[in-house]
């Protein structure tokens, strides 16, 4: 087995793994700031995403950045809020909750596959220094 497939293999599955990885963070992050009607900027908590792109020679991806969605903030009638304006509406953050976990669950699952192409490419590689023996 030539060391250039041994190396791309685990590199693509260990890149897909790291890229899935900052997605899950930037995921918990949307997810625990979901009620967030005020940052330390005064604005609600804006929802982000992390940008996938293909590695560096074609070889695996990276999340290259975590950029901020633009929709807009949604309308929450709680007259009680400090937030609250005059009609008692809230601005709070663009975070779908639902969203959040169908895209956390994506991610695991993303996560899970490149292990598995990892461990089912070292089981390969044990079974061919069994067959050299």
């Amino acid at each position: 087995m030539d060391n250039t497939i041994t190396a791309s293999t685990m590199n693509i599955a260990m890149s897909g793994m790291r890229a899935q990885t900052v997605g899950m963070r930037v995921i918990a992050n949307n997810i625990a700031n979901a009620m967030t009607s005020r940052t330390a900027a005064g604005v609600p908590y804006q929802r982000q995403m992390t940008v996938t792109e293909t590695g560096r020679g074609l070889v695996g991806v990276e999340a290259t950045r975590t950029v901020r969605d633009t929709s807009a903030f949604k309308d929450v009638y709680m007259p009680g809020h400090p937030d609250a304006d005059a009609a008692g509406y809230v601005k709070m953050p663009n975070v779908d909750l639902p969203v959040e976990m169908m895209s956390l669950v994506t991610a695991s699952r993303v996560y899970q596959a490149n292990a598995a192409v990892m461990k089912r490419h070292i089981e390969g590689l044990d079974q061919t220094l069994e067959l050299l023996k």
